[in-house]
């Protein structure tokens, strides 16, 4: 149920929640979109919409949500005091809730008001669904996906910088699912000039991310794809900032130090959850020095070239490998 809302909730996490009375299922929901509902708000209120005798129902229910619910007035009203005010007895809980205004209170509160509460169940898998949300609340910066495709002898992009596509359709469809469920996307400025891409997803079903290019010196022609204003748009740059429709320049006052660090700070303040790096070889090369990545996904064609700019070397193996098409992909998951 949490993973239906993927690529609509964030900042927030997703979150399912399912309610079972009598070893039947009587309710379930989701946190469907940013600002809405929360999962266990909707669970209950499906149980209304399907039983007369509700509330009786719920006296005797189990409630199952993989996030602890809130305890705190956001958006929307703590959900802690919807089960507690339903008589809801009993609550399983996947795993705690990090947030500061959370952690452990709505728990708390669920056993101050005589609810049963079992924890740390599936807690892994819960853990991992919303990685995304727990990098951002505990290492103040967005999850991190570095992205690329190489050819089966290793290189990267033709060695004039030249647009010479590598990989599948498959692979691209699956790309631009990826980009449907994930904040923003980064590319650098010789990718933006060399590839003009359009940083949509225009080969699957779901929104658009932010658009974010390195431009130090604002040298990219304003005819480019990713100043057509479709998108809203983000230039880390050295000039000024300012914001034009939807496109947002931002001042970084050094390019030298720490830039991956830098950026990944910002995006932070701005609330951007995750974030696909698709290149260059520089740029890819640039997070990978500064350890500033949680997973790169490698796409492995069976195309061989001569020559050209060599791909990214990544240690160790990889932790998951799947065929997409004609293509490889191999996933490798930073443990530092």
């Amino acid at each position: 149920m949490a993973r239906l809302g993927a690529g609509s909730v964030s900042p927030n996490p997703m979150v399912g929640s399912v309610i079972v009375c009598d070893d039947q299922i009587i309710g379930e929901g989701y946190h469907m979109a940013y600002g809405q509902a929360h999962a266990e708000v909707n669970a209950i209120r499906n149980v209304f919409e399907n039983h007369a005798n509700a509330k009786e129902l719920l006296k005797r229910s189990t409630i199952y949500v993989n996030l602890e619910p809130c305890s705190h007035f956001g958006k929307t009203p703590p959900c802690a005091d919807l089960i507690i005010s339903n008589e809801i007895p009993r609550a399983v809980i996947g795993c705690r809730d990090p947030f500061d205004q959370i952690n452990g209170k709505g728990i708390e509160k669920l056993k101050n008001a005589g609810i049963e509460v079992i924890e740390n169940i599936l807690t892994d898998k819960c853990l991992d669904l919303n990685k995304r949300f727990f990098t951002r609340i505990q290492k103040q910066r967005p999850y991190i996906i570095l992205k690329w495709a190489q050819t089966t002898n290793g290189y990267f992009s033709p060695l004039d910088q030249s647009q010479k596509w590598i990989s599948s359709k498959e692979a691209k469809q699956l790309v631009h699912r990826w980009r449907s469920e994930e904040d923003a996307v980064l590319v650098g400025k010789n990718t933006a000039l060399a590839d003009d891409p359009k940083l949509n997803v225009r080969d699957w079903s779901g929104r658009d991310p932010v658009r974010i290019v390195i431009d130090r010196r604002l040298e990219l022609p304003t005819d480019l794809n990713v100043f057509d204003q479709t998108q809203n748009t983000i230039i880390f740059n050295n000039i000024k900032t300012d914001i034009v429709g939807k496109i947002k320049y931002l001042e970084l006052e050094d390019f030298d130090n720490l830039l991956p660090q830098l950026i990944a700070y910002q995006l932070y303040l701005m609330d951007i959850q995750s974030l696909i790096v698709e290149g260059g070889s520089k740029t890819l090369n640039l997070f990978l020095a500064s350890g500033l990545w949680d997973e790169a996904r490698v796409f492995i064609s069976p195309q061989t070239w001569e020559d050209g700019i060599l791909a990214p070397e990544l240690k160790g193996n990889a932790s998951e490998v799947q065929n997409i098409g004609p293509d490889i992909l191999k996933i490798w998951h930073n443990k530092t």
